[in-house]
């Protein structure tokens, strides 16, 4: 009977893990930005428990942002140095099991 109430919790856990709400990024402000400036981005699920790390990517690199706010709807990052060009967003789910690339562009001068 034990063995059967095991395989349901693990079960139930699985099915949990694989209806995650996944984060998603709709806009962020100023979408034009420099090296150590703040910008907003607002979406759903950004909070701590769908997202783990946030990306810039120029679609060979991928640099890790710093998140200074965070919140269901919002989060807010730090421009890091990089080279200026045109970057779009990847966010890390919590769980670590997928980066996901959002439909927003980041201009860093």
């Amino acid at each position: 009977m034990k063995s059967w109430s095991m395989a349901g919790l693990l079960a139930f856990a699985i099915l949990l893990n694989a209806f995650q709400e996944l984060p998603r990024c709709t806009s962020l402000e100023p979408d034009t930005a420099k090296a150590g400036a703040t910008v907003s981005i607002k979406g759903e699920n950004l909070n701590k428990n769908s997202l783990a790390e946030v990306y810039l990517t120029d679609g060979k690199n991928d640099t890790k942002v710093t998140v200074s706010e965070q919140s269901d709807a919002e989060i807010k990052i730090q421009v890091p140095q990089i080279t200026p060009g045109r970057y779009h967003l990847a966010t890390l789910t919590a769980n670590r099991q997928r980066m996901i690339d959002q439909p927003v562009v980041l201009t860093v001068e």
